[in-house]
């Protein structure tokens, strides 16, 4: 069952509606605001609209003129023959940046994902009609075991590439991650609930210990960003 979509809307400081776009495979929701004439000011709610669709709002101002971007092409990890047979698949996750005070939970990657060894922020797959905040708390509970506190949004991510899936399936993958700030306030050993999947191991880690770690670069790019 495919999922219906996601809903990217513009809002001014009265919260009074300014742009509503639906999100296009491979775009990027920052870059549809601004060819619509928009600046993002910052990142409101993340929510599901009774239609379906995943909602994100942004509060935005207008832009002065300008020209609209030219489209940013995706990587392309694959020959040419076989990036005009990709399948295409538009994927949104929901993940969580959680510390506690014993510090920052990361998870390990498995052998089932592309990249088994890294480590990067616990979450995964928003289930059709699942409300993002819902499975970011079901996702983490699933990989470490913590109960989280959700938060405000921090982000929302976009990453388009043409690859080869773990299941050797040629994809023209469009991911859009949902980051949300958490925090728990029991933390425990982590423990993976979700055996046999794409989580290997979780940790809680100190910030400090992070430029050792194998850490998958949109994670690490986000966290290198302030206040993060």
């Amino acid at each position: 069952m495919a999922d219906a979509g996601v809903l990217v809307r513009g809002v001014d400081g009265s919260g009074s509606d300014c742009v509503e776009v639906a999100l296009e495979h491979g775009a990027d929701p920052r870059a549809v605001l601004a060819d619509a004439g928009w600046e993002v000011v910052s990142l409101v709610s993340i929510g599901r609209q009774p239609g379906g669709e995943i909602e994100l709002d942004f509060r935005v101002r207008r832009r002065r003129a300008h020209a609209a971007a030219a489209p940013v092409a995706p990587r392309v990890e694959v020959s040419a023959a076989e990036a005009a047979g990709a399948v295409r698949k538009q994927r949104v996750a929901a993940y969580a940046v959680v510390r506690s005070e014993r510090g920052l939970l990361l998870t390990e990657f498995s052998a089932r994902t592309a990249r088994p060894g890294t480590w990067g922020l616990p979450g995964g797959g928003v289930e059709p009609g699942e409300e993002p905040d819902q499975a970011v708390v079901r996702e983490v509970w699933e990989e470490s075991g913590q109960h989280i506190r959700l938060e405000e949004p921090l982000d929302v991510l976009s990453q388009h590439w043409v690859g080869r899936a773990p299941d050797g399936l040629v994809e023209d993958f469009h991911a859009v991650r949902l980051v949300y700030r958490a925090w728990v306030e029991e933390p425990t050993d982590p423990v993976v609930h979700d055996v046999g999947g794409t989580t290997e191991s979780a940790a809680w880690v100190e910030e400090h210990e992070l430029a050792g770690l194998p850490v998958s670069p949109w994670v690490g790019a986000l966290l290198a960003e302030p206040a993060r």
